[in-house]
């Protein structure tokens, strides 16, 4: 009698400390954008809260026709799509999702993890497909976004998002500003194109080089489009292709000229 009263006691605690079915069933399914608590974030590890995947049918249906465009050049087996858990604009931990090059995608990870480590809040990541792959839309929205086959905004370019070599990270807080012109992206984020450093009303960090979303991208290679000349866009993170190449000979890397 007195084990059978043990062996409840310990079903009854271990129910206590038990997710509800529903956020079970978010994690199993990985439900982009689900919120979840932190005892539910305590039944799975980490690792596999932070993983990369071969771009499946599923995923690639998703793309087809939005971030994945009739012409797309680039090889769908060249992309990975991604698991990771943020901290929302809330605070809370929510599941989020991400398209990018194979090359990039441990470096996102490892990033992606130790934002979460730190609590650093990203409001929203899914893929940009869920907006259309409509650029304006998604950065409006502040949702953080990686791969989308698309030119670079006013030019015939093809942008390093086409090629999943460059993020945006909550990228209404943190928008583009082209100097020449005062065009400012998303078209909502004038008021935190200027002037940064006095800006105190965002529900997410605002990104300068004492931030740690910056630190934790260039510590792997990045290149920060807060720092570029006659555009700065500070949402962007890229690797380029020279970085990519060095990294994998273990060559030193070039400044640009």
């Amino acid at each position: 009698m007195k084990r059978t009263s043990i062996i409840l006691l310990f079903a009854t605690l271990l129910c206590s400390f038990a997710p509800p079915p529903d956020e079970q069933e978010a994690l199993r399914q990985w439900t982009p954008a689900a919120v979840i608590s932190d005892e539910a974030v305590k039944t799975c590890t980490l690792d596999s809260c932070f993983k990369a995947y071969p771009i499946s049918d599923a995923i690639f249906k998703r793309m087809q026709g939005k971030s994945y465009k009739a012409d797309c050049t680039i090889p769908r087996s060249s992309l990975r799509y991604l698991h990771v858990l943020h901290r929302n604009a809330d605070g809370n931990s929510q599941l989020g999702e991400l398209v990018c090059n194979a090359s990039i995608a441990e470096d996102l990870l490892v990033i992606f993890r130790q934002l979460y480590e730190l609590n650093y809040k990203i409001e929203r990541i899914v893929l940009i497909d869920e907006y259309g792959a409509d650029d304006e839309r998604s950065m409006a929205a502040n949702n953080t976004s990686c791969f989308n086959y698309r030119v670079v905004s006013g030019s015939k370019k093809l942008s390093k998002h086409a090629q999943g070599l460059a993020i945006d990270i909550n990228p209404l807080y943190n928008p583009c500003l082209h100097l020449g012109t005062g065009k400012v992206e998303p078209s909502n984020a004038k008021a935190y194109a200027t002037n940064r450093h006095k800006i105190t009303n965002t529900k997410v960090p605002i990104i300068d080089k004492q931030d740690p979303c910056y630190q934790q991208f260039v510590q792997h290679g990045f290149t920060w489009g807060g720092n570029w000349l006659s555009v700065k866009d500070y949402q962007h993170f890229e690797k380029s292709k020279q970085i990519l190449t060095n990294i994998k000979n273990k060559l030193p890397i070039k400044a640009k000229k």
